[in-house]
């Protein structure tokens, strides 16, 4: 079967489920796993790269308070393409290509491909579009397998941090604005051991100010700019650091794009670092490069 994935998470789905050879096509974000980045991209940003955090938000809202898209297709190359199922989006218009310019472009492909919008807003649905998307590209049973090793390393976290008491944590989507983590964020933090204090599961991220950051007094505070890995991620966060410091949390800044921000199998292992975060002593350190502290314990609180 010949899949166009325009979505990095539909992606990662797609190689989990053993159909890595059959993706003919994926989006210009689409950089994991290894090998991904090198298929056809039939995506780009019309966002300008090199913008600072507020830039990039500005541009946003002005295009899409136009109406107008983030992202184009390459109409060409998937008429060259031609594949028989299409995986898209179109629950944030921020994340990828329009649903209906891929719906409208679908109608025009001489294949006439199926097309599959997956829509999670809280873990759950992430967990249940896995079945879904496996069932569309006949693979059943793998999809079965991998939603149950899913919940057995999730069922293996939750039973780790049992006993201890719920950390407060802020989760931070965005820095410049302020935005609080939603969807699937504050469930993430509650199986991890924590309490989000500024976001509820299944909602979309909101706008807030530091003082309600502050008002929620966390513990912890995780940085994960929506779309960033860990470097960025720190840069970004340094640039607030005063802020951050006079809240007395720690301070963490995290590989977003691969464990938070993208709705896909990644996020066990967000699951698996958030725990750790917040539980070091009950949850092992994951490797390197996933997170860094930018504001460390103060002395006498936990390491």
């Amino acid at each position: 079967m010949r899949i166009a994935s325009l979505v990095p998470s539909s992606t990662e789905m797609l190689f989990e489920l053993g159909l890595g050879d059959d993706i003919v096509a994926v989006t210009h974000e689409c950089d994991y796993p290894p090998g991904a980045s090198a298929l056809p991209h039939v995506t780009r940003s019309v966002i300008a790269e090199g913008l600072s955090a507020a830039e990039i938000d500005q541009a946003v809202r002005e295009r899409t308070s136009r109406g107008e898209a983030l992202y184009e297709l390459d109409d060409q190359q998937l008429h060259r393409l031609d594949p028989e199922l299409i995986v898209t989006q179109a629950v944030c218009a921020v994340c990828a290509v329009s649903f209906d310019d891929v719906n409208a472009l679908a109608g025009r492909l001489a294949s006439r491909p199926q097309v599959i919008s997956l829509d999670p807003t809280t873990l759950g649905e992430v967990l249940a579009d896995i079945p879904r998307l496996a069932q569309a590209a006949g693979v059943e049973d793998e999809g079965e397998q991998l939603v149950e090793l899913a919940g057995e390393r999730i069922d293996a976290v939750r039973q780790a941090v049992g006993s201890a008491d719920p950390v407060p944590v802020a989760a931070l989507e965005w820095l410049d604005p302020v935005f609080a983590g939603g969807h699937w964020v504050p469930q993430m933090i509650e199986m991890a051991g924590g309490l989000d204090v500024l976001g509820m599961g299944g909602e979309k991220s909101r706008l807030v100010e530091w003082a309600e950051v502050e008002a929620g007094a966390p513990e912890v505070v995780v940085s994960m700019p929506c779309g960033y890995d860990t470097n960025r991620a720190t840069r970004e966060t340094l640039a607030h650091a005063e802020r951050l410091a006079a809240m007395g949390a720690r301070v963490a800044a995290v590989d977003a794009s691969s464990y938070f921000s993208r709705p896909g199998p990644r996020l066990v292992d967000g699951i698996e670092l958030l725990a750790h975060l917040l539980h070091p002593g009950l949850v092992p350190e994951p490797p390197e490069g996933r997170f860094a502290w930018v504001q460390p314990a103060r002395s006498g609180s936990p390491a």
